[in-house]
């Protein structure tokens, strides 16, 4: 096992470099699996009650084509920049794991959706392209639950509601060279999926999900050393981790004078490490056949036209017209179009916010907006491990919110106070405000008596300021701020005791 010292001892051999290729599951938003009719809407189903003969495995039966399935995958093919053959077949991928029905998987091996595609990522302040090898579908496998009894004995549960789901692969070249290269990739691949439409991209709930091929070599050569896979990686900071001690692990091996083996190994998040569950397949493992069930697809160029036209606007673009229509620095803009939900929350604001306003006014309000959403409804939204989607701050809150304070109706303090109570509530922004008084005090009248008592009280304050100590002024602003439970207008309150006590 890797300890913290090891990158000193590292230092002083030979040097390594990472090599990591990535291959992404993502279950497809279809209303039906990919070979029957029954529903994909099983996440809170009993067990066992979306399946039918088909799914089940049963023998005589015969699976169907799921069309929008395979429309999706075109889309994705064509946004990772694939080229579409004009022909796709179906496979039989065989293995003998029991969340198998059938005992085979309906897959595509040498005949997919698409091949020689690329992503590019962001790494350094420079763009790096990255190979996709190839797209192509296949369906889901059942749910295992493993259990043990009061009396000591294991078994398993299955369940097949997930079984038959459609599953889109996409395989990347071994391109990343670093765990913080892999994150970044599956980021924006997850992104281009949620803008596409095909997939929610959610990996804690297994709608996307990722295996990583890593292996190092020495800098310099050409030749791999053992190619290790590694699995149950439900998070993009699990991969991150995963990969980091996969990496740090094989160098080790390497120092030590032990074998790499090829194998496939399982991340342990609550641990930090890798440990070995299998030797690692070859596609000569699964006996790959064409599927005798299903006749091979053919595209025609109109219709692959026709999908590439109707994309909608991809991460890249919206990034673009970020920091050119709302005049975001790129960092900002690459935050908000890291996802779609977050992206469409940051448009619907600026739309209620200023709908048809000056390029000027459009800017301005969208850069407060985006402030907010990327620090304090961030910071909320971290907290609770949200998404921002299922929040209960919708955009008109939060542009009511920004028009109070516009107005001087709140203040700073009390705005973020009025938000945080709307996140933790089911009342509205409007509602909390008046049902907690606060609405801030610009009346001079009602300052100018706070203000009196905190003069008569902090006579020294009062003479340092009059001798020219300036933060003496902001002390007795902060009193009169306190003593009005951060009601009371900063700006006007500055002005009075200004005027009370004289100018600087």
């Amino acid at each position: 096992m890797p300890r913290p010292c090891d990158t000193a001892i590292l230092s002083d051999v030979v040097e390594y470099e990472t090599i990591i290729g990535l291959e992404v599951h993502s279950q497809l938003l279809t209303k039906s699996k990919m070979y029957c009719s029954c529903s994909t809407d099983y996440a809170s189903a009993p067990p066992n009650t979306h399946v039918c003969q088909v799914c089940m495995g049963m023998p005589g039966v015969l699976p169907t084509v799921n069309e929008r399935a395979i429309e999706y995958s075109l889309m994705t093919a064509l946004a990772l920049n694939c080229t579409i053959p004009d022909h796709a077949k179906f496979d039989r991928k065989n293995y003998p794991y029991p969340d198998l029905m059938k005992g085979y998987q309906i897959s595509q091996y040498d005949m997919p959706m698409g091949i020689n595609g690329y992503l590019v990522i962001d790494i350094d302040g420079k763009k790096k392209k990255i190979g996709i090898t190839r797209v192509h579908m296949e369906e889901d496998v059942a749910k295992l639950t493993h259990r043990s009894s009061l009396e000591g004995e294991s078994y398993s549960l299955v369940d097949i509601n997930r079984a038959g789901m459609p599953l889109m692969e996409i395989v990347s070249e071994p391109d990343m060279g670093s765990p913080e290269e892999a994150r970044l990739y599956l980021v924006k691949l997850r992104a281009i999926l949620q803008y596409l439409g095909v997939s929610t991209g959610n990996m804690e709930e297994g709608s996307f999900r990722c295996d990583a091929n890593i292996s190092i070599r020495p800098v310099g050569t050409k030749e791999y050393l053992a190619k290790v896979e590694v699995k149950n990686m439900n998070s993009f900071r699990a991969v991150y981790r995963a990969l980091e001690y996969e990496a740090l692990r094989q160098r080790e091996a390497m120092v030590s004078g032990e074998r790499i083996a090829q194998e496939t190994r399982g991340w342990v998040d609550e641990k930090g490490i890798t440990v070995s569950q299998r030797s690692k397949e070859y596609a000569h493992d699964y006996r790959y056949f064409p599927e005798p069930d299903l006749p091979p697809l053919a595209f025609s160029r109109q219709m692959v036209d026709k999908l590439k036209a109707g994309l909608p606007e991809l991460p890249e673009t919206k990034f673009d017209r970020f920091v050119t229509q709302y005049n975001l620095t790129p960092y900002d803009a690459e935050l908000l179009t890291d996802t779609k939900p977050l992206a469409d929350y940051f448009e619907e604001c600026v739309k209620l916010a200023t709908g048809k306003g000056t390029e000027a006014d459009i800017q301005k309000k969208a850069k407060g907006i985006s402030n907010w959403i990327l620090g304090d409804f961030t910071r909320l939204l971290n907290l609770d491990n949200m998404r921002i989607e299922d929040s209960k701050v919708k955009p008109h809150d939060l542009v009511e919110l920004l028009e109070l304070m516009e107005k001087g109706i709140l203040s700073g303090p009390l705005a973020k106070k009025a938000f945080e109570v709307t996140f933790k509530t089911d009342m509205r922004l409007s509602a909390v405000v008046k049902e907690q008084g606060l609405i801030q005090i610009s009346d001079s009248g009602e300052l100018g008596i706070i203000i009196d008592k905190i003069i008569a009280d902090n006579e020294k304050a009062v003479t340092d300021y009059r001798a020219g100590k300036e933060a003496s002024l902001t002390f007795l602003i902060g009193q009169v701020m306190k003593a009005s439970r951060g009601k009371a207008n900063p700006a006007v309150v500055r002005q009075i005791i200004v005027d009370k006590l004289g100018g600087n």
